[in-house]
């Protein structure tokens, strides 16, 4: 049970229903409905969520997000993006392999980018200029930009999602 209400939408002030109905297409998730109780935060996540990574592969993307998520024990995201990431191919063996921190099954580009992504999420103060290095060894300056903002967004939405108890809304998979 989550720890907050949701703000559903029958109840939501009209600039929160507007919100519902226009950017999320009537179809707000949990993780919505809770942030919507601070409605001037809900707009610009929005868009920050949908503008970070736009420069990162997508398999890349969900990769660092499932890391992120299972490093943080975030059961909501983890599982949103369990979901979203079986469109870019990845599978149980994948989930498995990121949440245990066994990478030995992908590239060697990936394994020090979710290396990377575990340092910044676990003791961001140890970054140091070897591991930037490295990370600009496989990414351009925009991309390493949006890497760190990418890691930033998966680690605010499993430190709002997971400590607020918020609710799945479809069956869980297991990993």
């Amino acid at each position: 049970m989550a720890r907050i209400s949701y703000v559903e939408p029958r109840t939501a002030r009209p600039e929160v229903q507007q919100i519902y109905e226009h950017r999320l297409r009537g179809q707000p998730a949990n993780v919505h409905k809770a942030m919507a109780h601070n409605s001037h935060a809900l707009t610009p996540f929005l868009a920050f969520y949908a503008s970070v990574g736009k420069s990162l592969d997508r398999r890349l993307w969900e990769m660092v997000y499932l890391r992120v998520s299972f490093l943080n024990g975030c059961n909501y995201c983890s599982q949103h993006h369990i979901a979203s990431s079986k469109r870019v191919g990845l599978g149980r063996d994948d989930w498995r392999a990121l949440k245990s921190g066994d990478l030995s099954r992908f590239s060697e580009a990936e394994q020090a980018l979710l290396r990377y992504a575990e340092k910044l999420t676990l003791t961001p103060a140890r970054v140091s200029n070897e591991d930037v290095a490295t990370l600009k060894s496989h990414l351009t300056d925009e991309q390493v930009v949006d890497f760190h903002l990418l890691v930033g967004l998966a680690n605010l939405t499993n430190r709002f999602s997971g400590p607020l108890a918020l609710e799945l809304e479809f069956p869980a998979e297991s990993v």
